[in-house]
């Protein structure tokens, strides 16, 4: 029997990847498999924020019922993203903790605008870029890890699915409140993406950059 589930990951995989202006670069990666637990922790850390993310945007623009109907779901499935990892931290004898974030997340966010309605608009366009992103770096390192790791590899293919559907979650929010696909405002925080990614970092995370 033909496996239509893979075919939707793939499709959601393709779209992401004509979205993001560059991949991952290939010495992050090799320097990122042999930091499994540290971006498991980080991974952690990453769903919680997500979470909290979501539950902030239905605070503030809970009026929206696509977006509070959006937002909710992608709350209760990151907190469970969230369990899966924590669980494979515990299997390894690993607590978690928090860990220092990547510059990531923060950098794309110093240039979202202050006044509304622009500061919706830009702060979907960030969450869509951060979960495509997501999606991307489990994609790379599933194919880098392969059966080295199989608790994480499997974990991360689980996944690919949620994230790309986050990810147009977030775009097709973007056209419902600003009635446009803001294609231009999007082009801008994906160049901004794209220097982040092929800078340099001092640490690894999974969002950082090229590691120093």
């Amino acid at each position: 029997m033909h496996d239509t589930s893979s075919d939707q990951t793939l499709a959601g995989i393709d779209a992401v990847l004509e979205f993001l202006l560059c991949r991952t670069p290939d010495n992050w990666v090799s320097r990122a498999v042999v930091e499994i637990p540290l971006l498991l922790l980080d991974h952690a850390s990453l769903e919680l924020k997500a979470a909290q993310q979501a539950q902030t945007l239905i605070r503030r623009y809970g009026a929206n019922f696509d977006l509070l109907t959006k937002m909710s779901q992608l709350a209760r499935e990151e907190l469970r993203h969230f369990e899966q990892v924590s669980v494979i931290l515990e299997n390894r004898g690993i607590k978690y903790r928090p860990v220092s974030a990547s510059r990531y997340a923060a950098a794309l966010h110093t240039h979202v605008s202050k006044a509304e309605p622009d500061r919706l608009v830009d702060t979907l366009i960030v969450g869509a870029i951060i979960e495509a992103r997501s999606c991307e770096r489990f994609y790379s390192l599933g194919l880098k890890l392969g059966s080295s790791e199989p608790d994480v590899t499997k974990l991360y293919a689980s996944l690919l699915k949620s994230e790309a559907r986050h990810f147009l979650n977030y775009l097709d929010l973007v056209k419902t409140v600003a009635g446009d696909p803001m294609v231009s405002r999007t082009r801008f925080f994906l160049e901004q993406e794209q220097e982040l990614i092929l800078g340099p970092d001092s640490e690894i995370r999974l969002h950082s950059g090229i590691p120093a």
